[in-house]
């Protein structure tokens, strides 16, 4: 039953999906809320249970060319674990410092470290985009996003 490999990735997926969409329903709904905070969620479980689905019932043949794509060399371990290490401090700081100022500090550190060389463009985007996407939500969309230690 679990032969191929989109097999064994389709049922975890959906496993987590599952557990996903269970907790996503254990979201608190609000009365006065035209869209509640709850949908996007839901409409990502349930799109990422589909194609758990659909991988699993897949036809696709694993060929020893795609078998050795999937094969991780192992300095590239590093770079993975280095890169989740930055997630994590990003999550962890992200209340505390605030999101225009810790998302500009991922997007330009994470960039740099993955090889992005480009100083100017990295720092234009990596202060332009958390600036620009804190007042769409926020003055545009209402949602309260993390000032930190900004004044704002």
């Amino acid at each position: 039953m679990l032969a191929t490999i989109n097999r064994r990735l389709g049922l975890l997926i959906f496993v987590i999906a599952a557990v996903y969409l269970y907790l996503s329903f254990q979201l608190p709904n609000y009365q006065y809320a035209p869209v509640d905070a709850d949908v996007i969620p839901k409409g990502l479980g349930i799109l990422l249970l589909i194609l758990a689905v659909l991988l699993f019932f897949s036809r696709a043949v694993e060929t020893e060319a795609e078998k050795k794509k999937r094969d991780i060399p192992k300095k590239e371990f590093g770079v993975l674990g280095a890169v989740f290490a930055m997630i994590f401090v990003y999550i962890f700081l992200f209340e505390t410092i605030g999101f225009i100022i810790m998302t500009a500090l991922f997007i330009f550190f994470c960039s740099w470290f993955l090889g992005y060389r480009a100083w100017k463009t990295n720092i234009l985007v990596s202060l332009l985009f958390p600036i620009v996407m804190y007042v769409i939500f926020v003055f545009a969309l209402g949602i309260v996003l993390p000032r930190g230690i900004l004044p704002i």
